[in-house]
């Protein structure tokens, strides 16, 4: 799996995502404190009959919470609204979707740190009191007109908190944030999915793969899918260890999760950069790699393991990646 492979993995959910994704917080694996805290802002906004306060979703790529803003819809018992925020380029995109809202009604925005500043500023008032303003016309016929909107629940989901303003992150009620699954959870979860999708696989191989799944359930049923393939090669309807091991070794992913671009990563420190420090922009041009992508896509993981560390002068590669590839400091 290259790495804009695994971008594409990150943003776009995959065709699984219809029959796998859960529906409700019981059927949601994992974070149990926050499903639990979940449960009860749902149970208290529909014993009032009121809209549940804006939520904000934060955390890695592919950890559930798209499908957390689906199971909030689902357990409110209202319409599901979907869009991100590179695709709301001018007031009126907001406003015509705003406008369309029903009561009680779930929007999730995805990306929300990606709104542009004029678009956020309408939200604004969207979120706090019900209303849009907007203007209407240019130059001095332009006039501001407001318009009441249905109460509603916002989700929005980032994966980088640091480029929300202020205003609009103290906007949301309910701040969650979404940390890498442990084997044990990836496990029941590689589990449920192949029962869903009819195929069989044993504990070993489920323990084996989520231990090869970067903490992440997207990336956990992707390469379930994967196996799946290559079971079907074999013409075997289980999938084992072995599959697991062929799988992995066939995509050049180690038994920590790592892929090729992850070595090269810690490669192109340790070999051009003596191990760091090294700058942000210097690796993303290196590895011809936008630098947002090495940021939220490749470090973040490397970082959970204690590979890698982010220092004010740059990446360094600590005792535990030389480890890892086998190199002495």
């Amino acid at each position: 799996m290259n790495t804009n492979e695994r971008f594409l993995d990150a943003n776009i959910p995959d065709e699984l995502a219809t029959t796998i994704r859960p529906k409700t917080l019981s059927d949601f694996i994992g974070h149990e404190s926050l499903k639990n805290n979940l449960s009860v802002f749902i149970s208290g906004a529909k014993s009032r009959g009121e809209a549940m306060d804006h939520v904000l979703l934060y955390g890695p790529p592919g950890l559930g919470k798209t499908t957390l803003a689906h199971i909030v819809a689902n357990e409110l018992g209202t319409n599901f609204r979907a869009t991100s925020a590179p695709m709301l380029t001018k007031q009126g995109d907001l406003a015509a979707i705003l406008t369309a809202l029903e009561p009680m009604d779930v929007l999730f925005i995805d990306e929300i740190h990606r709104l542009p500043t004029a678009i956020e500023e309408v939200l604004y008032s969207a979120m706090e009191d019900f209303k849009l303003d907007i203007m209407l016309g240019e130059g001095p016929s332009a006039k501001s007109v407001r318009i009441d909107l249905p109460p509603f629940t916002l989700v929005g989901a980032t994966t980088r908190t640091g480029l929300l303003s202020n205003p609009l992150r103290d906007r949301f009620g309910i701040d969650l944030r979404l940390s890498f699954y442990s084997p044990d959870d990836l496990s029941k979860i590689i589990m449920r999915s192949a029962r869903i999708l009819g195929t069989e696989i044993d504990e070993t191989g489920a323990t084996l793969l989520a231990k090869s799944s970067r903490g992440t359930p997207r990336i956990a049923n992707r390469l379930l899918k994967r196996a799946r393939d290559f079971a079907s090669a074999l013409k075997s309807n289980k999938i084992t260890a072995d599959t697991i091991k062929t799988t992995l070794f066939q995509l050049h992913i180690d038994a920590c999760g790592l892929d090729e671009i992850d070595r090269e990563y810690m490669n192109m420190i340790i070999k051009h950069y003596a191990g760091g420090p090294v700058g942000i922009d210097n690796l993303a041009a290196a590895l011809s790699e936008p630098a947002d992508t090495i940021e939220d896509v490749i470090e973040p993981y490397l970082m959970q393991l204690g590979f890698i560390m982010r220092t004010p002068r740059g990446r360094v590669v600590t005792d535990a990646g030389y480890e890892h590839l086998g190199l002495i400091q």
